[in-house]
């Protein structure tokens, strides 16, 4: 099984907050949620450090094929909340959270979990791609999101602007009505979409943060057909390439409104031979 892990900072003075891991069957993509400066988070580790210890534990628990993988996440979850509890106020709302996607290929099926943003497209032999991603968060979004807050890129104002819109943003997190996201309520898990797939239909998977994705979901310059096509013959390496160059263009987000110039983008895929 050859798989690919291409990862990009979106800042190069700051933590990529993103996590990527693959064994063999199973592939796992968090993305965390990135604090302002100003945030009272609570927590003494960085989003980075949550990222990379619920990835990793989620990681291990999902190789197990006997549980889900919505038990496998539960419990994760409740082992990195073991490892910090001590130190931080896991009840503070601005505590660090993370995006999950994972595939794990079991017998004759490729089972998923999504939770939150991040996306999964599963490409299917003669059929269109079957493209996966939780879409409570952008409701919630096109709720909060104020369209000032945006037009701000680049100017001293944003960070201000950023912060106030985080903090509304976190009292909504884990809520119904809201949106759901991996942090420290375990019960989060059950909330993401889960299903499986016949594996014979499936010919290449793929698992991308939102930074990656936005050549097609943010700026209309690809469909997801066009990102699949680019990993096959280019590779991961070569959609964040492009993604650097189209948002170079527009630093001030002009042309594509946008939260940041630059996100932390990470693209795992694998090509299965049908």
């Amino acid at each position: 099984m050859l798989f690919q892990i291409a990862t990009l900072p979106g800042q190069d003075d700051r933590d990529n907050e993103d996590f990527a891991a693959a064994t063999s069957g199973v592939l796992v993509l968090l993305d965390g949620a990135g604090t302002p400066a100003g945030l009272d988070t609570g927590c003494v580790h960085s989003v980075a450090w949550y990222a990379r210890t619920l990835g990793g534990l989620f990681l291990a628990e999902a190789t197990d094929r006997t549980r889900s993988l919505s038990d496998a996440l539960a419990a994760a979850i409740s082992t990195t909340n073991a490892r910090h509890a001590g130190t931080c106020d896991l009840g503070n709302s601005g505590t660090p959270s993370a995006t999950v996607v994972v595939v794990r290929l079991a017998g004759e099926s490729l089972d998923y979990l999504v939770l939150c943003d991040s996306v999964l497209i599963v490409e299917r032999a003669g059929r269109a791609p079957l493209v996966i991603t939780d879409g409570r968060l952008e409701r919630v979004r096109d709720g909060l999101d104020s369209p000032e807050v945006l037009a701000l890129l680049g100017m001293d104002e944003h960070a201000v602007a950023v912060l106030s819109e985080v903090e509304k943003f976190a009292r909504l997190r884990n809520r119904p009505g809201g949106f759901w996201v991996a942090s420290t309520d375990p019960a989060a898990a059950r909330q993401a979409l889960t299903g499986s797939i016949p594996l014979a239909d499936v010919t290449a998977i793929a698992l991308l943060s939102d930074g990656a994705t936005r050549l097609a979901d943010g700026f209309g310059l690809l469909g997801w057909a066009d990102v699949l096509a680019v990993l096959r013959e280019d590779g991961p390496g070569e959609l964040l390439r492009r993604t650097r160059q189209a948002e170079a263009c527009d630093p001030r987000g002009r042309r594509w409104p946008r939260g940041k110039a630059s996100d932390d983008a990470t693209v795992v895929y694998l090509a299965l031979a049908n």
